[in-house]
């Protein structure tokens, strides 16, 4: 028999829902079930490609993902030296200065009444220290491809810069060959040597370097006393190094760097001093060449001596400076190096 429900009283309150113990809300039971469920994978993210830089016309061939770019922040301190330009130019005027004064002196030296070897060796040995005071600066104040060499042995001078300083040189000195060359009186020779045979070129070719017959002695003692190969190769290695030498230690940085002039110069002089008798002194290839070319032939076919000789003993120098110099720093001797503050933001572009 069924059982009727009484009726709620009027106004009573409805009763709270209630939870049975250890069910979950719904909140957790959500949570409960997407911890239990497996992850589902995230939808992939679509990322816009990056823009490329474009490349001008002019570098067609350079690829941009080879291309590296950051920013100098203003305030950065910027060090930049002399451009290649400015330091042949400095090199071809220096070398230029050298042989003009030093073989312009030599050249007239027996009747001009300045002093004969002496004057010829402090003309040569102030030239340089004008030179170096004017452009060192800039180029390093070579003027010497002998210099050069010994410079990148001993890690003074980067190697890509010793052929186009060897160019700068040579041209210079060239230059001044021909300028002196050319101011050299028709009539001064056939006075200067009455046998008949005198020209501009024999009358040059006593500033040329030689040895054998043709060494400043031999000519003094009518050929009985001369410097032979093996002397003259000896006595130009032998001076080119400590010449060399010289320079390498006096524009080290841990010298005094205003001396340095004084001390290339004034050594170039007496290092001259001793090997005029013998060579005639070249200590310098370009110096060599230069003279060579407006002279008689004998003087082209000695020059390889001229080049070798001053080498090697550059080459020597560079070895021993590189040997005992704690970790020489690549400074080119005297060349100064600029520095300035960035005021803005640089973007800089490198390949890689």
């Amino acid at each position: 028999m069924s059982q009727d429900t009484p009726d709620k009283a009027a106004g009573s309150p409805e009763p709270d829902e209630t939870t049975v113990a250890g069910t979950p809300e719904p909140e957790e039971a959500t949570a409960a079930a997407a911890a239990d469920s497996p992850a589902e994978p995230a939808a992939p993210v679509a990322v816009e490609p990056e823009p490329e830089l474009e490349a001008d016309d002019a570098d067609e061939d350079v690829v941009v993902e080879d291309l590296d770019a950051y920013v100098v922040p203003a305030g950065t301190v910027v060090v930049t030296g002399p451009s290649l330009v400015a330091r042949l130019g400095a090199e071809a005027f220096g070398t230029f200065a050298l042989v003009l004064v030093g073989v312009g002196i030599a050249l007239y030296s027996s009747f001009s009444g300045v002093g004969g070897t002496l004057a010829v060796a402090l003309g040569f040995g102030i030239a340089v220290l004008a030179g170096i005071i004017a452009v060192g600066h800039v180029s390093g104040g070579h003027f010497n491809p002998a210099v050069t060499l010994g410079a990148a042995i001993g890690g003074r001078t980067a190697w890509r810069d010793v052929l186009p300083y060897w160019l700068a040189q040579l041209v210079g000195g060239i230059l001044a060959a021909a300028i002196l060359f050319i101011t050299i009186p028709a009539k001064l020779p056939a006075l200067l040597d009455t046998s008949g045979s005198a020209t501009a070129k024999s009358f040059f070719s006593g500033v040329s370097n030689g040895y054998g017959a043709h060494s400043p002695l031999s000519k003094l003692s009518s050929g009985q006393v001369e410097f032979s190969l093996v002397i003259a190769l000896l006595v130009e290695i032998v001076v080119t190094a400590v010449f060399v030498g010289v320079i390498l230690g006096a524009t080290d940085r841990r010298s005094a760097n205003k001396q340095a002039p004084f001390a290339i110069g004034l050594s170039l002089a007496v290092l001259i001093l001793v090997a005029l008798p013998v060579t005639n002194a070249s200590l310098n290839p370009a110096r060599s060449s230069a003279t060579a070319i407006f002279s008689e032939s004998w003087a082209l076919s000695q020059l390889w001596l001229f080049w070798v000789a001053p080498l090697v003993g550059a080459a020597l120098a560079g070895l021993v400076y590189r040997a005992f110099a704690s970790e020489p720093a690549e400074d080119n001797l005297l060349e100064e190096d600029d520095a300035y503050v960035t005021t803005d933001d640089v973007l800089v572009v490198t390949e890689r």
